[in-house]
């Protein structure tokens, strides 16, 4: 591992972009929309990891509504900076025939991800799918779909925190972060 790519070099060379406080006030803000949204639905409500587990974790408590949880697992970046071809380790385990899909993940970057694995629920039969950001990234272009649910956006750079990963780095954190 080089120096630049140290964990503590990423992140002493890197810029805030959100507060700790802000993610909070983000995540409260849409765990209200989504009750608004699904009190009634009785929602499989999907972890799309390993980004997304950081989100989920902090979001689930403050769902106020009966919910199933799964996850899938699909990913175009394993730990680099740029995505490739989309790898698929997990797909959902329960029947999702007739169901409203809630998916939950880290970022809407491009978009690519995303969306694949919303047509893969409704391919197998869910009724709506519908997904919750806690990021998503400002780009210059349009993208393949939208999310439905949104925390905050971020520049066009590449972040890390809050799920989000630097070189496989920095999960953990609870603000979110810009490499230089």
């Amino acid at each position: 591992m080089t120096t630049s790519h140290s964990p503590s070099a990423l992140l002493a060379q890197a810029d805030c972009l959100h507060s700790a406080d802000a993610v909070d006030a983000a995540i409260s803000r849409i765990a209200q929309e989504l009750t608004a949204a699904l009190a009634e639905a009785e929602p499989v409500v999907m972890c799309i990891m390993t980004g997304g587990l950081f989100f989920s974790g902090q979001l689930l408590g403050r769902l106020a509504f009966p919910l199933h949880l799964d996850y899938v697992h699909a990913s175009r970046y394993q730990n680099n900076t740029a995505g490739t071809e989309l790898s698929w380790q997990a797909q959902a385990k329960m029947d999702l025939t007739g169901r409203t899909v809630l998916l939950l993940d880290d970022i809407l970057d491009e978009g690519i991800t995303l969306l694949a694995i919303k047509e893969r629920c409704l391919a197998l039969g869910a009724k709506t799918v519908l997904t919750a950001v806690l990021v998503e990234k400002s780009l210059p272009h349009t993208k393949p779909m939208q999310a439905d649910f949104v925390g905050l956006t971020v520049p066009n750079r590449y972040v890390f925190g809050c799920g989000m990963d630097a070189y496989g780095w920095w999960r953990n954190l609870p603000a979110i972060y810009a490499l230089n």
